[in-house]
Order: structure tokens, then C-alpha cells, then sequence
């Protein structure tokens, strides 16, 4: 490939990237106020789904990247909301846990579900190895994100 080919690329990626993300944003601020919810605290929320188990708060800040106070913060609001409750660690009872609420959790999933019903009919006319590329540039992206949410954190920018 030329070079003024791939730099025509790269420049359509960027738009498309930028299209990408602010649409995705747009989507999550959508179903958040559907679900009555803040778009930071649906994403924690979704991300407490992908946990295998009941989680402490300062996993809940390491997740999000949020301080411990603003993580506090946010389980409450998921708490009074009813998505998550608060127990004690079977074993060691000082430790709060924040768990998902099942019932909860399942209506959140019917929700993606219904609007979602389409998502992986955007692949079907995709190979496996197409796939492959989008799977390790998703992968990429979000390690590359994490490391910039971490610069803007730190004031590194």
C-alpha cells in the first residue's frame, strides 16, 4: 500500500474512531437516563457484571478509575437505585462487598438484549480472521485507553 494510501486511512480512521466513540457515548447517556441512571455509574454497573463475584469498593475505584470517595459515591447511588447491595465477606467480616442484585442485573440484561438484538448480525458476513482483527484492536484499545485515563489522572498531559 502507497503511502498516501494508508495516510488516507489513517485520516478516515480518525473520523470514523471519533464518529465511533461519540455515538457510543451518546448510546450509553440514552440508556442511562432510560434506566435513571448516571452514564458512569451504568458503565460501572456493566463492568461489576463482567466480575465473577461480589467486589470491594476499592475494586470498584480500580475498575472505573475513580478515587475511593467517588466510588463510595457511585456504589450509593447504584445501592439506592437497587442494582447492587452491600454485604459483609463471609470471611473476613470487616470487609464490605458490593454485590449485584440478580433481578436487577437481569433487567438491565433484557434491556441490552432488546436493543442489542441485532449486534452480531453487523459480523455475520465477517471471517473468522476479520474478526480476530477487530477482537485484538478492541483489546488494544482498551489497554491504550487505560494507560491515557491514567495520564489525564496524573495531570501528565
Amino acid at each position: 500500500m502507497s503511502g498516501n494510501a494508508r495516510a488516507r486511512l489513517l485520516d478516515e480512521l480518525s473520523s470514523v474512531s471519533r464518529r465511533y466513540m461519540a455515538s457510543y457515548a451518546l448510546f450509553n447517556q440514552a440508556v442511562a437516563d432510560r434506566l435513571g441512571l448516571h452514564p458512569t455509574d451504568l458503565q460501572c454497573l456493566n463492568l461489576l457484571t463482567l466480575e465473577a463475584g461480589p467486589v470491594t469498593t476499592g475494586r470498584v475505584a480500580e475498575l472505573t478509575g475513580l478515587t475511593t470517595g467517588s466510588a463510595t459515591r457511585l456504589v450509593d447511588r447504584l445501592e439506592r437505585a437497587g442494582y447492587v447491595v452491600r454485604e459483609r465477606d463471609s470471611e473476613d467480616r470487616r470487609r464490605v462487598l458490593v454485590a449485584t442484585v440478580p433481578e436487577k442485573i437481569a433487567e438491565f440484561g433484557r434491556m441490552w438484549n432488546r436493543l442489542g438484538g441485532g449486534w452480531f448480525t453487523l459480523f455475520d458476513d465477517l471471517g473468522d480472521a476479520e474478526l480476530a482483527v477487530i477482537v485484538g484492536h478492541m483489546r488494544r484499545t482498551v489497554e491504550f485507553s487505560g494507560q491515557q485515563i491514567a495520564r489525564l489522572r496524573a495531570g501528565d498531559v
